[in-house]
């Protein structure tokens, strides 16, 4: 079976993008990273992908002057490289319904949070003052929604007594990057169906749901 051809979108350190890309690198993953998209042309994660020798863009939102145009010029690039999944990976741009329907069902994201908890921003400051035992990850398809698409996998950690913000997101983006590529296999695999706004995985209901870690 024919590798999934799969895009990266970021903004930022591409942190996932790292975790994505070297998974993809172990013989016999079934996806490979072709193509990475930063609207940020001093984007840290770009120096990733040119250390892993995926081709990058840079397609900086500022050079439209709609969000319209901007995704138009996006959306021409995944299309031109044969793009079959886009992840977005600390792509700080709302997309609009328009590309999120057009993508819909191969367009997927993470998220700091055990959705449908603390959807948005300050997810871990968010946990601690609900004093939460569990934080976590998800791994979502993309809906017109902010984070509310159907869950393909989630990671829960443990919330110690000590911990402050910096010290739960660092565990939590240890989860991440065990769930996104996770999340990328069974994908690739075709083990994930999207039924309406759920998610079955080997024909069961989703999320897969990661340990606790310790």
């Amino acid at each position: 079976m024919a590798r999934l051809k799969t895009a990266v979108l970021i903004s930022g350190r591409g942190s996932n993008l790292q975790a994505l890309a070297a998974s993809c690198a172990v013989p016999g993953f079934p996806a490979e990273i072709t193509l990475v998209i930063s609207n940020q042309p001093k984007a840290a994660g770009l120096g990733h992908a040119t250390r892993a020798g995926i081709p990058a863009k840079i397609v900086p939102h500022r050079d439209y002057e709609t969000r319209e145009e901007f995704e138009a010029a996006i959306d021409k690039i995944l299309r031109g490289a044969g793009i079959e999944l886009v992840c977005l990976a600390g792509f700080m741009r709302v997309l609009t319904s328009h590309f999120v329907d057009s993508w819909r069902g191969k367009l997927v994201n993470i998220h700091p949070s055990l959705l449908p908890d603390f959807p948005g921003l300050d997810t871990h400051r968010r946990a601690l003052e609900a004093h939460k035992r569990f934080a976590g990850c998800s791994v979502h398809f993309v809906s017109a929604e902010i984070d509310a698409g159907p869950l393909i996998v989630q990671a829960k950690v443990p919330v110690l007594p000590d911990d402050d913000e910096p010290k739960l997101a660092a565990r939590v983006l240890e989860a991440e990057h065990k769930a996104y590529p996770l999340a990328l296999r069974l994908i690739a695999e075709r083990r994930v169906r999207l039924k309406g706004d759920k998610v079955e995985i080997d024909g069961k209901p989703g999320p897969f749901m990661l340990p606790p870690a310790r």
